[in-house]
């Protein structure tokens, strides 16, 4: 396809506007953060930066026959803030399952538990009498004595909980198999913009989490198999010696090695046939931990080099029952993701020692855990894996927020789902999947919250603007800005923002002011468009008029958002040309520009062309002489 030269005349506009475009609204408590030196507008965390941290050490005990989770855990929890702390805020996410728990989302009876029963709770030593009952997804205990700034706490609590039966990111997948998740009472964040974080679990906004430090020890009976975050510590004590080797081999082997079959897992050949039997874990500055179990799921496993200069590879496992045929290529695709993910986008290489992808029912990402839904079509299942896996960077190489700010990850997922796609399937088909997943649901939604601002606080949205802001649009603003800055600048900012919040709590604000220190531009015109307004995809074609050896063609942008699209122009001669436009062009006049095209030809026809920028209006995005 041939492309032709076009003349962009910007349309006047106001000194006003254009100041006002370089203005982003920032709360007041973010501001106050800039004043108390936490964070910064260059995008860096500021000089008196903190973050509050615990170490776990939590032990489980599973029992199958009663569907339980029981166990006790010792924290040592660090206030490294300046303030004095007269309470401690716990959350028990797993609360969401009390009939009397708030939800957004639809149940059944199933899904109801009695919840989390606190047997004992101890804090430096002095017993704290707690009435768990009345808990809901954040409880807490007014502190006897108070934590000073810079000084630690220990708490020691027994408890226990019910799973839960109803399909979902953690409970009952058969009888024998289990995803336990949220399962343990942990520290609620307290941070240096709100303070700590009381903001209910309601099923439908997702986690918020400190970076700590976590010992593991999961007990089942013999014959049960755990998989969980972070390093197996004991493989010779709980897998009988040729399983524990076939493991081991896995850690440098690029092939697939079935680490249990259906029939050994049949005759108990796996695990050490003690009564019961401790799988110890073991995992360090990390946001949650999560496991399973089974007595029946088969087991693979394998590696991938995640960081060629050091040679540094990554276990690739995947857990599940033999029917489900997608995941007998699960190894494969992780070990895929993985390498590209590390190599190309993001281009920072997997942070961790392991990756398990569990058959659940779920979809969700859990640190160094995937628990994916079964699917007879190959194509969308690893789509599903590729954007768990791609979660890793978002929120758990970075401890995004996601109860408020959802897509400063779920966006952040469905962009790289969509460009490791191309590779995987070819860009024809990563664009049709994008689009009908993704944007389309978004440009149809009828709802009254599908043009809410993205920066609206995720638990203030309903179903419809949560997963327009915190998906579709949030994804296509990334791309957008893709598109305006080149992929070689756009690295460069991404990195730039991912070095600086590494193992940090970074908010929309520092992802703006890093993403223009990491570029060398002020891009806040581009982000006050798509984060702070109710902009939607409607390009038109305005008027299309011959002017001597040229014509202009004027197209407004009526729905407002900086998009990037295609002239198309098919002269009367049957040639056809085409030039692309970046989000740039809208950055002095968002609403209006005129293109002169050079042609001393007939020109037949002119077509806007978005791509996955999908257009509300498409009819008219295209003039026929």
């Amino acid at each position: 396809m041939k492309k032709v030269l076009l003349s962009t005349t910007c349309l006047i506009f106001t000194g006003i506007n254009f100041l006002f475009a370089q203005q982003l609204y920032v709360p007041r408590n973010i501001t106050d953060t800039y004043k108390n030196g936490t964070r910064s507008m260059d995008g860096n965390p500021g000089k008196n930066y903190w973050q509050n941290e615990g170490k776990y050490d939590i032990n489980v005990t599973v029992t199958p026959e009663t569907k339980v989770i029981s166990g006790v855990e010792k924290i040592v929890y660090s206030n490294n803030s300046p303030d004095t702390l007269k309470f401690l805020a716990i959350r028990f996410v797993n609360n969401v399952h009390k009939p009397e728990a708030p939800r957004g989302n639809y149940t059944s009876d199933d899904f109801f538990t009695t919840g989390l029963d606190i047997q004992s709770l101890s804090i430096n030593n002095e017993d704290y009498k707690v009435d768990s009952k009345n808990w809901g997804t954040v409880g807490g205990v007014r502190l006897k004595q108070p934590l000073m700034p810079h000084s630690s706490v220990e708490l020691n609590i027994s408890w226990s909980y019910p799973l839960s039966k109803q399909d979902g990111r953690e409970g009952q997948i058969d009888s024998t198999t289990f995803y336990v998740a949220y399962s343990y009472p942990r520290i609620s964040v307290y941070d240096d913009y709100n303070g700590w974080d009381f903001i209910p679990h309601t099923g439908r906004q997702e986690f918020y989490n400190d970076f700590n430090d976590y010992n593991l020890s999961v007990k089942v009976p013999k014959n049960y198999v755990v998989w969980a975050t972070g390093d197996l510590l004991n493989p010779d004590e709980v897998l009988q010696p040729a399983i524990a080797k076939r493991l081991k081999d896995s850690y440098t082997s690029d092939n697939v090695i079935h680490i249990a079959d259906f029939n050994e897992m049949q005759q108990n050949k796996i695990t050490a046939q003690n009564d019961w039997n401790v799988w110890k874990f073991s995992a360090n500055h990390i946001t949650d931990v999560c496991f399973a179990v089974s007595k029946n799921y088969v087991w693979d496993a394998a590696s991938v080099v995640v960081d060629a200069k050091n040679n540094r590879r990554t276990s690739v496992q995947a857990a599940y029952n033999d029917t489900a045929k997608d995941f007998h290529q699960s190894v494969k695709w992780t070990q895929n993701a993985l390498k590209y993910f590390s190599t190309k986008w993001p281009g920072v290489s997997y942070p961790f020692p392991k990756m398990t992808a569990f058959q659940g029912h779920a979809d969700m990402e859990y640190p160094m855990m995937v628990n994916d839904g079964t699917t007879k079509n190959l194509k969308f299942a690893q789509m599903v894996q590729d954007h768990e896996i791609a979660h890793t960077y978002f929120p758990f190489y970075m401890g995004i927020n996601e109860t408020r700010y959802a897509f400063m990850d779920e966006g952040w997922a469905t962009t790289f789902e969509y460009l490791i796609g191309q590779e995987e399937n070819g860009k024809a088909h990563a664009d049709s999947v994008y689009k009908m997943f993704r944007i389309s649901r978004y440009i149809h939604d009828p709802s009254a919250e599908e043009d809410q601002p993205i920066i609206s606080m995720s638990t203030q949205v309903s179903g419809a603007g949560y997963g327009n802001n915190s998906y579709g649009k949030a994804s296509l603003s990334y791309l957008a800005l893709k598109d305006l800055l080149g992929d070689a600048t756009f690295k460069k900012a991404l990195h730039h923002y991912m070095d600086a919040w590494h193992g940090k709590h970074p908010i929309p604000w520092d992802y703006f002011n890093a993403m223009n220190a990491g570029s060398g531009q002020n891009l806040n015109w581009f982000f006050n468009n798509w984060f702070f307004t109710n902009n939607y995809i409607d390009l038109k074609i305005d008027t299309v008029k011959k002017e001597g050896d040229a014509y202009t063609v004027s197209v407004k942008n009526v729905g407002g958002f900086a998009i990037p699209f295609d002239i198309k122009i098919v002269y009367a001669d049957g040639q056809v040309a085409s030039m692309h436009e970046t989000p740039a062009i809208w950055q002095k006049n968002q609403r209006e520009q005129v293109f002169k095209i050079s042609a001393k030809k007939i020109i037949k026809s002119v077509e806007l062309d978005g791509g996955i920028f999908m257009d509300y209006t498409p009819d008219d995005n295209t003039w026929k002489e």
